[in-house]
Protein backbone atom coordinates (compact mmCIF):
# COMPACT_ATOMS: atom_id res chain seq x y z
CA UNK A 1 0.00 0.00 0.00
CA UNK A 2 1.27 3.61 -0.99
CA UNK A 3 0.69 5.44 1.68
CA UNK A 4 2.09 9.32 2.12
CA UNK A 5 4.26 10.10 4.61
CA UNK A 6 4.08 12.98 7.26
CA UNK A 7 7.37 14.30 6.57
CA UNK A 8 7.56 13.64 3.02
CA UNK A 9 9.38 17.26 3.04
CA UNK A 10 12.58 15.89 4.49
CA UNK A 11 14.77 13.40 2.18
CA UNK A 12 15.34 10.20 4.02
CA UNK A 13 18.45 8.50 4.42
CA UNK A 14 17.71 5.11 2.80
CA UNK A 15 19.46 1.71 4.48
CA UNK A 16 18.61 -1.27 5.56
CA UNK A 17 16.84 -2.69 8.23
CA UNK A 18 17.30 -5.77 10.27
CA UNK A 19 20.49 -7.28 8.70
CA UNK A 20 21.01 -8.96 11.72
CA UNK A 21 18.92 -9.64 14.96
CA UNK A 22 20.92 -8.14 17.26
CA UNK A 23 20.05 -4.51 15.19
CA UNK A 24 16.89 -5.19 16.36
CA UNK A 25 16.20 -4.96 20.06
CA UNK A 26 12.39 -4.05 21.46
CA UNK A 27 11.99 -4.18 25.59
CA UNK A 28 8.55 -4.47 26.58
CA UNK A 29 7.60 -1.52 29.21
CA UNK A 30 5.12 -3.56 31.70
CA UNK A 31 2.02 -2.35 32.88
CA UNK A 32 2.06 -2.91 36.18
CA UNK A 33 5.07 -5.01 38.75
CA UNK A 34 4.64 -7.80 40.29
CA UNK A 35 4.07 -7.55 43.54
CA UNK A 36 5.91 -10.22 44.68
CA UNK A 37 3.00 -12.81 45.97
CA UNK A 38 0.39 -15.07 44.32
CA UNK A 39 -0.01 -18.20 42.54
CA UNK A 40 1.09 -17.12 39.16
CA UNK A 41 5.15 -16.17 38.40
CA UNK A 42 5.98 -13.66 35.92
CA UNK A 43 9.55 -13.22 34.79
CA UNK A 44 10.89 -11.69 31.94
CA UNK A 45 12.84 -13.55 29.24
CA UNK A 46 15.52 -12.07 26.22
CA UNK A 47 14.96 -14.27 23.22
CA UNK A 48 16.72 -13.85 19.86
CA UNK A 49 15.56 -15.99 16.82
CA UNK A 50 12.20 -17.31 18.31
CA UNK A 51 8.66 -15.89 17.58
CA UNK A 52 6.37 -14.97 20.96
CA UNK A 53 4.64 -18.43 20.11
CA UNK A 54 7.56 -20.32 19.43
CA UNK A 55 9.38 -19.11 23.28
CA UNK A 56 5.66 -19.83 24.49
CA UNK A 57 5.82 -23.51 23.22
CA UNK A 58 9.63 -23.99 23.85
CA UNK A 59 8.74 -22.59 27.59
CA UNK A 60 5.81 -24.70 28.18
CA UNK A 61 7.71 -28.07 27.09
CA UNK A 62 10.53 -27.18 29.79
CA UNK A 63 7.97 -26.70 32.44
CA UNK A 64 5.60 -29.42 31.48
CA UNK A 65 2.42 -27.34 31.18
CA UNK A 66 0.22 -26.44 28.49
CA UNK A 67 1.25 -23.49 26.50
CA UNK A 68 -2.54 -21.98 27.69
CA UNK A 69 -0.95 -21.32 31.24
CA UNK A 70 1.44 -19.37 29.88
CA UNK A 71 0.57 -15.42 29.77
CA UNK A 72 2.00 -12.87 27.94
CA UNK A 73 0.94 -8.84 27.11
CA UNK A 74 2.25 -8.55 23.34
CA UNK A 75 4.24 -10.19 20.21
CA UNK A 76 7.48 -10.28 19.44
CA UNK A 77 9.08 -10.86 16.01
CA UNK A 78 12.01 -13.91 15.75
CA UNK A 79 14.52 -11.42 13.41
CA UNK A 80 15.43 -9.14 16.21
CA UNK A 81 16.70 -9.27 20.26
CA UNK A 82 13.77 -9.25 21.85
CA UNK A 83 12.57 -8.37 26.27
CA UNK A 84 9.50 -9.38 27.34
CA UNK A 85 7.83 -10.35 30.56
CA UNK A 86 5.50 -13.85 30.81
CA UNK A 87 3.64 -15.50 33.48
CA UNK A 88 3.07 -19.02 34.10
CA UNK A 89 1.08 -20.29 37.15
CA UNK A 90 1.46 -23.20 39.54
CA UNK A 91 5.11 -23.67 38.94
CA UNK A 92 7.91 -22.58 41.57
CA UNK A 93 9.93 -19.77 40.69
CA UNK A 94 13.22 -21.82 41.41
CA UNK A 95 11.83 -24.17 38.56
CA UNK A 96 11.80 -20.89 35.66
CA UNK A 97 14.82 -19.53 37.18
CA UNK A 98 16.65 -22.57 36.70
CA UNK A 99 15.83 -22.76 32.91
CA UNK A 100 18.70 -23.16 30.58
CA UNK A 101 17.02 -23.00 26.64
CA UNK A 102 18.30 -22.48 23.28
CA UNK A 103 17.26 -18.86 22.13
CA UNK A 104 16.15 -18.39 25.61
CA UNK A 105 17.60 -16.33 29.08
CA UNK A 106 15.10 -15.87 32.13
CA UNK A 107 16.72 -12.47 33.55
CA UNK A 108 14.31 -12.35 36.51
CA UNK A 109 11.27 -14.00 38.08
CA UNK A 110 9.26 -13.08 41.06
CA UNK A 111 4.87 -13.83 41.74
CA UNK A 112 2.18 -12.47 40.94
CA UNK A 113 -1.85 -12.94 41.82
CA UNK A 114 -2.90 -12.95 38.29
CA UNK A 115 -1.87 -14.02 34.65
CA UNK A 116 -0.29 -11.64 32.39
CA UNK A 117 -2.84 -10.88 30.05
CA UNK A 118 -2.69 -9.03 26.26
CA UNK A 119 -2.47 -5.60 26.25
CA UNK A 120 -1.09 -6.23 29.80
CA UNK A 121 1.39 -3.30 28.60
CA UNK A 122 2.57 0.38 29.06
CA UNK A 123 4.62 0.61 25.55
CA UNK A 124 7.95 -0.91 23.61
CA UNK A 125 11.62 0.59 23.50
CA UNK A 126 13.08 0.06 20.26
CA UNK A 127 17.25 0.36 19.99
CA UNK A 128 17.36 -0.31 16.18
CA UNK A 129 20.54 0.27 13.77
CA UNK A 130 19.89 1.02 9.96
CA UNK A 131 23.00 -0.49 8.05
CA UNK A 132 24.26 0.82 4.46
CA UNK A 133 23.92 3.99 5.50
CA UNK A 134 25.81 7.70 5.53
CA UNK A 135 26.93 7.89 9.07
CA UNK A 136 26.59 12.06 8.37
CA UNK A 137 23.16 11.57 7.61
CA UNK A 138 22.15 11.34 11.63
CA UNK A 139 21.33 15.40 11.35
CA UNK A 140 18.91 14.44 8.79
CA UNK A 141 17.08 11.53 10.41
CA UNK A 142 17.33 13.10 13.72
CA UNK A 143 15.65 15.81 11.71
CA UNK A 144 12.88 13.84 10.96
CA UNK A 145 12.22 12.13 14.15
CA UNK A 146 11.94 15.40 15.87
CA UNK A 147 9.35 16.15 13.95
CA UNK A 148 7.46 13.40 14.40
CA UNK A 149 8.32 14.36 18.12
CA UNK A 150 6.38 17.49 17.63
CA UNK A 151 3.21 16.52 15.44
CA UNK A 152 3.03 13.19 15.54
CA UNK A 153 3.91 9.91 13.85
CA UNK A 154 1.10 8.38 11.32
CA UNK A 155 -0.47 5.83 13.46
CA UNK A 156 -0.67 3.50 10.47
CA UNK A 157 -1.09 -0.15 10.89
CA UNK A 158 2.00 -2.17 9.36
CA UNK A 159 2.57 -3.83 6.72
CA UNK A 160 3.09 -7.08 7.87
CA UNK A 161 -0.62 -7.20 8.84
CA UNK A 162 -1.32 -7.70 5.41
CA UNK A 163 0.50 -11.27 5.02
CA UNK A 164 2.86 -12.51 2.31
CA UNK A 165 0.59 -11.59 -0.33
CA UNK A 166 -0.61 -8.75 1.20
CA UNK A 167 -4.11 -9.22 0.54
CA UNK A 168 -5.05 -10.39 3.81
CA UNK A 169 -7.67 -7.32 4.01
CA UNK A 170 -8.98 -8.55 0.64
CA UNK A 171 -9.77 -11.90 2.13
CA UNK A 172 -11.59 -10.62 5.08
CA UNK A 173 -13.73 -7.97 2.90
CA UNK A 174 -14.81 -11.18 1.27
CA UNK A 175 -15.58 -12.33 4.38
CA UNK A 176 -17.65 -9.28 5.98
CA UNK A 177 -19.78 -9.68 2.35
CA UNK A 178 -20.17 -13.06 2.48
CA UNK A 179 -18.72 -13.89 -0.79
CA UNK A 180 -16.80 -17.77 0.00
CA UNK A 181 -16.45 -18.35 -3.62
CA UNK A 182 -14.53 -15.12 -4.44
CA UNK A 183 -12.51 -15.77 -0.83
CA UNK A 184 -11.66 -18.99 -2.42
CA UNK A 185 -10.33 -17.61 -5.76
CA UNK A 186 -8.08 -15.09 -3.39
CA UNK A 187 -6.99 -18.13 -1.17
CA UNK A 188 -6.52 -20.94 -3.40
CA UNK A 189 -5.89 -19.05 -6.95
CA UNK A 190 -4.98 -15.97 -8.95
CA UNK A 191 -0.63 -17.23 -8.98
CA UNK A 192 1.44 -14.57 -8.84
CA UNK A 193 5.38 -15.78 -10.21
CA UNK A 194 6.55 -13.06 -8.31
CA UNK A 195 5.08 -14.18 -5.01
CA UNK A 196 4.53 -18.02 -5.44
CA UNK A 197 7.31 -20.84 -5.61
CA UNK A 198 6.78 -23.12 -8.67
CA UNK A 199 4.99 -25.52 -6.61
CA UNK A 200 2.12 -23.25 -5.09
CA UNK A 201 2.23 -21.28 -8.67
CA UNK A 202 1.15 -24.72 -10.26
CA UNK A 203 -1.31 -25.88 -7.41
CA UNK A 204 -3.20 -21.80 -7.60
CA UNK A 205 -3.28 -21.86 -11.71
CA UNK A 206 -4.62 -25.78 -11.72
CA UNK A 207 -7.25 -24.25 -8.88
CA UNK A 208 -7.95 -21.55 -11.01
CA UNK A 209 -8.29 -23.78 -14.38
CA UNK A 210 -11.06 -25.77 -11.66
CA UNK A 211 -8.80 -28.94 -11.87
CA UNK A 212 -9.15 -29.17 -7.83
CA UNK A 213 -8.19 -32.67 -7.33
CA UNK A 214 -4.40 -32.15 -9.57
CA UNK A 215 -4.79 -28.32 -7.40
CA UNK A 216 -4.85 -30.36 -3.94
CA UNK A 217 -2.02 -32.58 -5.53
CA UNK A 218 0.17 -30.38 -6.00
CA UNK A 219 -0.07 -27.77 -2.65
CA UNK A 220 3.46 -28.02 -0.68
CA UNK A 221 2.78 -30.06 2.55
CA UNK A 222 3.85 -26.68 4.39
CA UNK A 223 0.53 -25.15 2.63
CA UNK A 224 -2.03 -26.66 5.51
CA UNK A 225 -4.42 -23.86 5.81
CA UNK A 226 -4.82 -24.38 1.52
CA UNK A 227 -4.25 -27.94 1.51
CA UNK A 228 -7.48 -28.37 4.48
CA UNK A 229 -9.53 -26.16 3.02
CA UNK A 230 -9.39 -27.12 -0.58
CA UNK A 231 -10.30 -30.59 0.58
CA UNK A 232 -13.17 -29.42 2.46
CA UNK A 233 -14.46 -27.90 -1.07
CA UNK A 234 -13.81 -31.40 -2.90
CA UNK A 235 -15.84 -33.32 -0.06
CA UNK A 236 -18.71 -31.16 0.21
CA UNK A 237 -18.80 -29.11 -3.19
CA UNK A 238 -20.02 -26.17 -1.54
CA UNK A 239 -17.93 -22.60 -0.94
CA UNK A 240 -19.61 -21.85 2.42
CA UNK A 241 -18.53 -24.69 3.38
CA UNK A 242 -14.93 -24.89 2.92
CA UNK A 243 -14.48 -21.34 4.37
CA UNK A 244 -16.45 -22.37 7.63
CA UNK A 245 -13.99 -24.88 7.89
CA UNK A 246 -11.17 -22.16 8.09
CA UNK A 247 -10.04 -21.72 11.60
CA UNK A 248 -12.19 -18.57 13.26
CA UNK A 249 -9.09 -17.35 14.58
CA UNK A 250 -7.40 -16.96 11.18
CA UNK A 251 -10.96 -15.55 9.78
CA UNK A 252 -10.83 -12.86 12.61
CA UNK A 253 -7.37 -11.55 12.03
CA UNK A 254 -8.33 -11.26 7.74
CA UNK A 255 -11.39 -8.89 9.18
CA UNK A 256 -9.04 -7.05 11.21
CA UNK A 257 -6.54 -7.07 8.49
CA UNK A 258 -9.55 -5.01 6.62
CA UNK A 259 -10.26 -2.96 9.55
CA UNK A 260 -6.73 -2.06 9.10
CA UNK A 261 -6.93 -1.27 5.83
CA UNK A 262 -9.74 0.87 6.24
CA UNK A 263 -7.96 2.59 9.06
CA UNK A 264 -4.39 3.45 7.06
CA UNK A 265 -7.13 4.83 4.26
CA UNK A 266 -8.27 7.59 7.07
CA UNK A 267 -4.97 8.14 8.05
CA UNK A 268 -3.49 8.56 4.55
CA UNK A 269 -6.76 11.04 3.94
CA UNK A 270 -5.54 13.50 6.27
CA UNK A 271 -1.92 13.18 6.49
CA UNK A 272 -1.53 17.12 6.54
CA UNK A 273 -3.86 17.46 9.35
CA UNK A 274 -3.27 14.58 11.95
CA UNK A 275 -2.18 17.49 14.38
CA UNK A 276 -5.50 19.48 13.36
CA UNK A 277 -9.03 18.96 14.83
CA UNK A 278 -11.79 19.15 12.30
CA UNK A 279 -15.31 19.78 13.31
CA UNK A 280 -17.11 16.68 14.03
CA UNK A 281 -14.15 14.87 14.95
CA UNK A 282 -13.96 12.21 17.81
CA UNK A 283 -10.81 13.14 19.94
CA UNK A 284 -8.69 10.14 21.43
CA UNK A 285 -6.93 11.66 25.37
CA UNK A 286 -3.34 10.05 25.22
CA UNK A 287 -3.76 9.88 29.29
CA UNK A 288 -6.65 7.57 28.84
CA UNK A 289 -8.04 6.17 26.18
CA UNK A 290 -11.24 8.01 26.32
CA UNK A 291 -12.70 9.80 24.10
CA UNK A 292 -15.53 12.78 23.62
CA UNK A 293 -17.06 14.89 20.84
CA UNK A 294 -15.37 17.51 19.49
CA UNK A 295 -17.72 20.35 19.49
CA UNK A 296 -15.53 23.31 19.32
CA UNK A 297 -12.08 22.79 17.55
CA UNK A 298 -10.59 26.14 17.87
CA UNK A 299 -10.77 25.59 21.69
CA UNK A 300 -9.51 22.39 21.93
CA UNK A 301 -6.68 22.88 19.31
CA UNK A 302 -4.21 23.97 21.96
CA UNK A 303 -4.57 20.60 23.85
CA UNK A 304 -4.20 18.55 20.41
CA UNK A 305 -1.15 20.95 20.32
CA UNK A 306 0.68 19.48 23.66
CA UNK A 307 -0.37 16.30 22.60
CA UNK A 308 -2.71 15.54 25.42
CA UNK A 309 -5.53 14.35 22.70
CA UNK A 310 -5.62 13.72 19.18
CA UNK A 311 -8.08 13.10 16.39
CA UNK A 312 -9.38 9.46 15.87
CA UNK A 313 -9.76 7.03 12.96
CA UNK A 314 -11.96 4.32 12.48
CA UNK A 315 -11.62 0.81 12.83
CA UNK A 316 -14.99 -0.06 11.58
CA UNK A 317 -17.52 -2.15 13.16
CA UNK A 318 -21.17 -2.18 13.93
CA UNK A 319 -20.59 -0.59 17.52
CA UNK A 320 -17.99 1.81 16.61
CA UNK A 321 -19.14 5.77 17.24
CA UNK A 322 -19.62 7.49 14.31
CA UNK A 323 -18.29 11.34 14.07
CA UNK A 324 -19.77 13.96 12.26
CA UNK A 325 -19.70 16.89 9.21
CA UNK A 326 -16.83 16.58 7.15
CA UNK A 327 -14.87 13.64 9.27
CA UNK A 328 -17.97 11.31 8.51
CA UNK A 329 -18.51 11.65 5.07
CA UNK A 330 -14.41 10.74 4.61
CA UNK A 331 -15.27 7.73 6.50
CA UNK A 332 -18.34 7.04 4.46
CA UNK A 333 -16.25 7.40 1.45
CA UNK A 334 -13.73 4.54 2.52
CA UNK A 335 -16.58 2.55 3.32
CA UNK A 336 -17.91 2.81 -0.30
CA UNK A 337 -15.01 2.74 -2.02
CA UNK A 338 -14.26 -0.90 -0.13
CA UNK A 339 -18.73 -1.57 -1.34
CA UNK A 340 -19.52 -2.03 2.24
CA UNK A 341 -21.59 0.05 5.06
CA UNK A 342 -21.62 -0.34 8.67
CA UNK A 343 -24.41 -2.78 8.42
CA UNK A 344 -21.80 -5.59 6.84
CA UNK A 345 -19.90 -5.85 9.95
CA UNK A 346 -23.06 -7.04 12.21
CA UNK A 347 -25.26 -9.64 9.63
CA UNK A 348 -25.88 -12.58 11.24
CA UNK A 349 -24.50 -15.58 10.21
CA UNK A 350 -21.39 -14.26 9.02
CA UNK A 351 -18.17 -12.88 10.95
CA UNK A 352 -18.77 -9.73 13.09
CA UNK A 353 -16.72 -6.93 13.86
CA UNK A 354 -17.33 -4.73 17.19
CA UNK A 355 -14.88 -2.19 16.00
CA UNK A 356 -13.80 1.04 18.11
CA UNK A 357 -11.48 4.69 17.67
CA UNK A 358 -8.16 4.83 17.25
CA UNK A 359 -5.82 7.61 17.35
CA UNK A 360 -4.67 8.96 13.97
CA UNK A 361 -1.05 9.86 15.18
CA UNK A 362 1.25 8.70 18.42
CA UNK A 363 4.25 10.21 19.77
CA UNK A 364 7.64 8.55 19.72
CA UNK A 365 9.19 9.48 23.02
CA UNK A 366 12.82 9.18 24.67
CA UNK A 367 14.49 10.18 21.26
CA UNK A 368 18.15 9.35 20.71
CA UNK A 369 19.59 9.00 17.19
CA UNK A 370 23.69 8.83 16.78
CA UNK A 371 25.27 7.71 13.95
CA UNK A 372 28.69 5.30 14.03
CA UNK A 373 30.83 2.64 12.68
CA UNK A 374 30.92 -0.89 14.24
CA UNK A 375 32.69 -4.32 12.81
CA UNK A 376 29.99 -4.41 10.73
CA UNK A 377 30.21 -0.91 8.84
CA UNK A 378 28.77 2.57 9.32
CA UNK A 379 25.36 2.54 10.91
CA UNK A 380 22.56 4.93 12.51
CA UNK A 381 20.78 4.01 15.88
CA UNK A 382 18.08 4.72 16.71
CA UNK A 383 16.65 4.71 19.80
CA UNK A 384 12.59 5.63 21.29
CA UNK A 385 9.33 4.44 22.67
CA UNK A 386 5.83 4.03 21.44
CA UNK A 387 3.06 3.65 22.47
CA UNK A 388 1.64 0.15 22.56
CA UNK A 389 -0.43 -0.87 19.32
CA UNK A 390 2.08 1.14 17.31
CA UNK A 391 4.35 -0.02 14.92
CA UNK A 392 8.19 0.73 14.77
CA UNK A 393 8.70 -0.06 11.28
CA UNK A 394 6.30 3.06 10.47
CA UNK A 395 8.94 5.38 12.03
CA UNK A 396 11.65 3.78 10.68
CA UNK A 397 9.58 3.93 6.85
CA UNK A 398 9.84 7.88 7.71
CA UNK A 399 13.19 7.87 8.33
CA UNK A 400 14.38 5.46 5.22
CA UNK A 401 11.79 6.48 2.83
CA UNK A 402 13.32 3.42 0.67
CA UNK A 403 10.16 2.03 -1.37
CA UNK A 404 8.31 0.02 1.10
CA UNK A 405 9.13 -3.28 -0.39
CA UNK A 406 12.13 -2.37 1.84
CA UNK A 407 9.94 -2.64 5.10
CA UNK A 408 7.55 -5.73 4.13
CA UNK A 409 10.38 -8.05 4.62
CA UNK A 410 10.80 -7.30 8.26
CA UNK A 411 7.42 -9.14 9.34
CA UNK A 412 8.04 -7.07 12.56
CA UNK A 413 5.31 -8.08 15.43
CA UNK A 414 5.26 -4.89 18.12
CA UNK A 415 2.09 -4.26 18.57
CA UNK A 416 0.65 -4.59 21.98
CA UNK A 417 -1.88 -7.26 20.81
CA UNK A 418 -2.72 -9.08 17.47
CA UNK A 419 -6.56 -6.78 17.11
CA UNK A 420 -5.07 -3.88 18.52
CA UNK A 421 -7.63 -0.77 19.68
CA UNK A 422 -10.41 -3.45 18.57
CA UNK A 423 -12.92 -5.67 19.73
CA UNK A 424 -14.20 -8.58 17.30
Amino acid sequence: MNLPYVTRALPGVGGLLKSRPEDFFVQEIPLYEPCGDGEHVFFEIQKTGLTTFGAVERLAQALGVSSREIGYAGLKDCRAVTRQVLSVRGVPPERVRSLRLEGIEVLWVDRHTNKLRLGHLAGNRFVIRLRQVNPVDVLRARQIVQELHRRGMPNYFGDQRFGRRRDNHLLGACLIRGRPEELLRRLLGTPDAGLDDPQEFLARKLFDENDLEQSLRSWPRRAGLERRTLARLIRTGRAGSAVRSIDPKLRRLWISALQSAMFNQAVARRIDRLDRLMPGDLAFKHDNGACFAVTDPPAEQPRADRFEISPTGPVFGYRMTLPEGEVLTIEQEILKSHGLTIGHFRQDGRDRAKGTRRPLRVQPRDLQVAGGVDEHGPHITLAFTLPPGSYATVLLREVMKNDDSALLTTEESVASEPSVFQEM
